[in-house]
């Protein structure tokens, strides 16, 4: 959660603030492009974060990474929070923004396989899907977090909310932070690695042996990726900005619609996460695809509206119609298609690279689709396109509920 938080409140803030405090002598649409540049660069990190981290953590465990992940994420977040704005120390404010935002996404980078492997390693084998889903239970409750706290600070008057008021989010992640760093110094390691450390099964080179014997199921973990983060990134970074300077409405409408969103999530994605154990998770990745392909149009003709309440409704809809079946078993399905002495660098470093590419890329592309073609229909065929690629790569990704770690 506290990682998340961390993560989350940079993209809202690069939707409503940082075009117009640390990019404000330049057009207000590549304003916007630049402000979500800023944040795409923490997912480019992120792959960077997941080669490190997943190396050190398949030879010297996954409890000393997630130490290490939480200290790099916190500084930057913070860091961020006391940053001066353009006015102040002109172009090197974008430039700080950016190196902070890439410690953020090294830390992240590391983050979410350490802590799936921790608990699925540890899980019982029929109920990995369902304990690991309280893993990706994190990310709806730091965006749940961050964005009530967005919400209050967005109440304030526009000058003050850009002056101060969008910095407090940022700092509160020092309180955050601190608990859980004092919970994750209280979690013994993963038994599963121990039993591998002590039968010295471990491996030199992780990452390497990654690509030498699992290229396919990283390339499939990629494939498996891109329309469940691209909606996520879409949803709750690209549709604030959209709600807030295309359709001229208040920053809250869009905000409320993620914000429920994330409420429901709190309750989907164990519900998924469940179901996995049960039917597989290969078959709720193609749910969740098909579904990703229904639902491209009806989003924006919902948005299109101008309606706030069908906004709001339609955004927390589609978080959990699309996202949430393929997100609930991620962190069971990804890491169970690598072996325990290369697990951390397979799911780590090929979720990442899937943020990276579809994530980060992602709101950029929509901006610029929407500028170009004058209309959201480049959009929906964007994100059709990369339901289909998840679509295939299920098909032929193997199930792995009932394997043994």
């Amino acid at each position: 959660m506290v990682e998340w938080y961390d993560f989350t409140i940079y993209g809202t803030a690069s939707a409503l603030v940082f075009n117009k405090i640390f990019f404000p002598a330049i057009d207000p649409f590549l304003g916007t492009i630049a402000a979500f540049g800023s944040a795409a660069v923490g997912l480019f990190a992120r792959p960077f974060g997941g080669a490190i981290f997943g190396h050190f953590g398949d030879k010297l465990g996954r409890k000393n990474m997630l130490m290490a992940t939480m200290m790099i994420m916190g500084l930057g977040t913070f860091c961020i929070g006391l940053l001066p704005d353009y006015n102040t120390i002109g172009v090197w404010a974008p430039i700080l923004l950016v190196i902070l935002r890439i410690l953020q996404g090294i830390g992240i980078g590391g983050e979410w396989g350490g802590a799936a492997l921790m608990v699925i390693e540890s899980a019982p084998q029929k109920r990995r899907g369902f304990f690991g889903s309280f893993v990706q239970f994190g990310y709806p409750l730091g965006l749940l977090l961050s964005t009530i706290i967005f919400s209050l600070v967005s109440l304030l008057p526009e000058e003050q909310f850009l002056k101060w008021g969008w910095r407090i989010p940022f700092l509160l992640s020092v309180a955050l932070v601190s608990l859980g760093m004092f919970i994750r110094s209280r979690v013994r390691e993963s038994p599963v690695f121990a039993k591998a450390k002590a039968q010295k099964k471990l491996v030199k080179q992780p990452v390497i042996e990654v690509f030498k014997r699992h290229p396919k199921e990283f390339f499939s973990a990629i494939g498996l990726k891109a329309s469940e983060v691209s909606w996520i990134y879409v949803l709750t970074i690209f549709i604030v900005s959209y709600v807030s300077n295309t359709l001229g409405l208040p920053k809250s409408v869009a905000l409320n619609g993620v914000l429920l969103g994330a409420c429901l999530e709190m309750f989907t994605l164990p519900f998924f996460g469940w179901l996995s154990d049960i039917i597989g998770r290969r078959i709720l990745y193609i749910t969740g695809a098909v579904a990703s392909i229904i639902c491209a149009y009806p989003l924006f003709i919902l948005v299109g509206s101008g309606d706030s309440f069908t906004i709001m409704l339609a955004i927390a809809l589609f978080m959990n119609i699309c996202h949430a079946p393929m997100y609930g078993p991620q962190a069971a399905y990804f890491p169970e298609l690598f072996g325990t002495s290369v697990r951390m660098s397979g799911a780590s470093f090929g979720v990442q690279v899937a943020a990276a590419v579809f994530g980060g890329l992602s709101p950029i592309i929509c901006a610029v689709l929407l500028k170009v073609l004058e209309g959201s229909d480049g959009i929906s065929v964007y994100l059709i396109t990369l339901a289909v690629v998840t679509l295939i790569s299920a098909i032929f990704t193997r199930e792995t509920r009932s394997e043994n770690l």
